[in-house]
């Protein structure tokens, strides 16, 4: 596989992944609710992808593209910091529910699947 189908493949799973994540951050139960559905729903989706797939642009299109903006660290990052400047107990219970869930959700799959 050249260079330009890597990125091709990148830049389209990357455009999916970033729409399905907006639409779950921007969904009638909120922000917070919505990052932490898509960040589980896109560590067991790479989960899953490690475990089962050889094929290298499936890998780059649906891993690093798609699963890669899913899972959106940068936004838990931000929501948590506005967070914890209100409710510090509840900045610090929703990072560590994500983090549990999102592990939680890879190990599975990956056991499930190995």
């Amino acid at each position: 596989m050249g260079w330009g189908w890597a990125v091709v493949a990148v830049a389209l799973g990357g455009a999916v992944g970033a729409l399905v994540r907006h639409l779950l951050a921007t969904a009638p139960w909120g922000p917070l609710r919505g990052v932490l559905v898509a960040n589980t729903a896109g560590a067991a989706a790479l989960g899953a992808l490690v475990a089962r797939v050889d094929d290298p642009v499936l890998l780059l299109l649906l891993g690093t593209g798609l699963a890669g903006a899913l899972t959106t660290w940068s936004t838990l990052a931000v929501q948590t910091a506005d967070l914890a400047r209100v409710a510090t107990l509840r900045a610090t219970a929703y990072l560590g529910v994500t983090l549990v869930l999102g592990l939680g959700a890879a190990l599975s799959v990956l056991r499930l699947l190995g």
